[in-house]
């Protein structure tokens, strides 16, 4: 990876995945690295500019390395994901998910709650779940090994923070995470 130009981090649903760009600004080469994995090669091109697209995650979300010229011949890049730039997708995933991060029987684990379909995935698997209507709201049950898990879901009494999402592990709460 001599002509490495360029890293991003993609938060999604499965897991956060690490996107890696080549770019050989005198042959044309361009490669896709996804999760130290190759997805696009494309050697000898004659355009040094364009964009290259692919699929990331289980969810195949669609993702487009930009490449622009700047000057001379230095080049910009920027990453859009689902047609928004990277930073767009991120702060429209933050009011679309809810993540936590918690440490289970020795191991990291990563919670994703798509708040639109109210699927719950966790280290990149989604759950499968039961939800029932409760006194203040609802809970979705599932299970990690041995531990009983739940989200509940409640309003908050107030307009502009709407709904909570907590999540429980064998009835203790787990702090919210930012990714």
């Amino acid at each position: 990876m001599n002509d490495l130009v360029a890293i991003w981090e993609v938060a999604l649903s499965d897991g956060v995945h690490k996107i890696e760009f080549e770019h050989g600004t005198t042959s044309g080469k361009r490669v896709v690295y996804i999760d130290n994995k190759e997805v696009v090669r494309k050697d000898w091109m004659f355009k040094l500019v364009g964009e290259e697209t692919f699929a990331v995650g289980k969810s195949e979300t669609k993702a487009t390395i930009k490449i622009e010229a700047v000057r001379g011949f230095t080049y910009e890049y920027s990453l859009e994901v689902n047609g928004k730039s990277l930073n767009k997708f991120v702060e429209n995933r933050s009011k679309t998910t809810k993540t936590w991060l918690l440490h289970l029987d020795s191991v990291d684990m990563r919670v994703v709650l798509e708040k639109d379909t109210m699927e719950i995935w966790c280290n990149g698997q989604k759950m499968e779940t039961t939800a029932e209507f409760v006194d203040d709201g609802t809970e979705t049950t599932f299970r990690v090994g041995d531990h009983s898990c739940s989200v509940k879901t409640v309003s908050s009494g107030r307009r502009r923070e709407g709904i909570l999402y907590s999540l429980l592990v064998d009835g203790k709460s787990i702090p919210d995470s930012i990714r």
